[in-house]
């Protein structure tokens, strides 16, 4: 979450689908802890030792004591799978429509409304505290962990230090390492429970370290900022103390669709702002009730045809959180949606395979129904509704190509 000291996004580093929730966690007891795991596993690497040698007084020149040292480096390790994350992240390709279907899957909204009802106390004193709306602080608990089911479970000293090591961006690495040590040494977790991302976004927020050290907060009272517990209480109300310190604008909005005139060629991005009566002077409407939250850009990411939203102040504040448009606006979606609303008045329509959402569901389904599992019934195609695809293609004596299209769902039926 947020900035490695201010204007730099950690999604400087952690990019694709961990935007909406796809790290991997190992949860229990009073929360993760780091255990060498199959996919994350601690190898003898001699060039790191020698690194860790030399930056040790380097890290003891920055306030660093050896005790702190020694605790968070037993037992450490050079991570190589790390590395290969960082060489092979893949361009995200996917759409809006992708992003937004995942974010507000069924399966999503119903575990946050289940999340919501069991932290309402801890929710409603966050916003009485910071003004955030409890949906908005829910919402991006849901697409940074999937409401703390998926917090990451690679040890971060580890890590941060085989990245530090690497040296592609050695510099900013060696600094969160250093800000992760002085998370240790204030006392806030123990070494053995500061576990994250592979590239050291850490609890139910996932926050950086030099992010945690600026803005997380002892909600509880305990004496630790603890993001990283079951108890996602310090981690709701180090987000929304995020957001605040941000900027973030009580009761106003984020975002409301827009709807523009056949073939709209006026002015477009987030920074072309008008009020919304100026906007609709020109043609373009806010669909549904207009709010009131002062100048607005416009933005239409995925193009002529697509959905179009009025963005508002705090639009760019949850960009400040993830320098992502879509990210930003599956966040707002999402709390749109746990708040009561319905799904986007406008659709995307088809796709590339000439399949709406609703069609690529529909496949989904069927595939499921006939054995083959494409997993959850997003509209989201992926690797496993390939795969499904793949199969139900042999067992049917068609040609394999894992390739959805209109002709495949008909063949699958009703």
């Amino acid at each position: 979450m947020g900035l490695s000291g201010r204007g730099i996004s950690r999604r400087v580093f952690v990019s694709g689908l961990a935007a909406v929730g796809l790290v991997g966690c190992q949860t229990g007891g009073a929360g993760p802890v780091a255990r060498p795991s199959q996919a994350w596993p601690r190898v003898p690497n001699a060039g790191w030792d020698a690194w860790v040698a030399g930056f040790r007084g380097r890290a003891v020149a920055r306030g660093i004591s050896d005790r702190t040292l020694s605790a968070a480096f037993r037992g450490a390790g050079f991570i190589p799978a790390v590395i290969e994350r960082d060489r092979n992240q893949f361009q995200d390709r996917r759409s809006l429509e992708d992003y937004l279907a995942i974010a507000t899957s069924d399966e999503r909204l119903s575990m946050g409304r289940a999340a919501m009802s069991r932290e309402g106390r801890v929710l409603s004193r966050v916003e009485a505290q910071y003004g955030v709306p409890a949906e908005v602080v829910a919402a991006i608990w849901g697409v940074e962990s999937r409401f703390g089911t998926r917090r990451g479970e690679v040890p971060v000293i580890s890590a941060l230090s085989t990245l530090a090591y690497d040296g592609r961006r050695g510099r900013f690495f060696e600094g969160q390492l250093v800000a992760a040590l002085k998370i240790l040494q204030r006392g806030d977790v123990s070494p053995s429970r500061m576990v994250g991302s592979w590239a050291g976004a850490m609890g139910h927020t996932q926050f950086i370290p030099t992010t945690f050290n600026a803005y997380a907060v002892d909600f509880d009272g305990d004496g630790r900022r603890d993001i990283w517990a079951d108890d996602p209480t310090d981690a709701l109300a180090s987000a929304a103390a995020y957001l605040k310190a941000s900027g973030w604008r009580a009761g106003q909005p984020w975002a409301v669709e827009a709807r523009l005139p056949e073939g709209y060629s006026g002015p477009m991005g987030r920074r072309a702002t008008r009020s919304l009566a100026a906007w609709r002077a020109g043609g373009v409407h806010p669909v549904g009730r207009a709010p009131s939250g002062g100048a607005a850009g416009l933005i239409q990411p995925q193009g002529a045809g697509t959905p179009a939203f009025f963005v508002f102040h705090n639009f760019n504040i949850l960009l400040k959180y993830n320098a992502s448009e879509k990210y930003a606006l599956s966040v707002g979606h999402l709390a749109d949606r746990l708040s009561g609303a319905g799904p986007l008045a406008q659709s995307f329509g088809p796709d590339e395979h000439g399949l709406t959402l609703a069609q690529r569901k529909a496949l989904q389904r069927r595939l499921g129904a006939r054995g083959h599992d494409a997993g959850t019934a997003d509209g989201v195609i992926g690797k496993a509704t390939e795969a499904a695809i793949r199969s139900y293609q042999r067992v049917a004596g068609l040609p394999v190509d894992g390739q959805p299209s209109l002709t495949l769902l008909r063949h699958l039926g009703g």
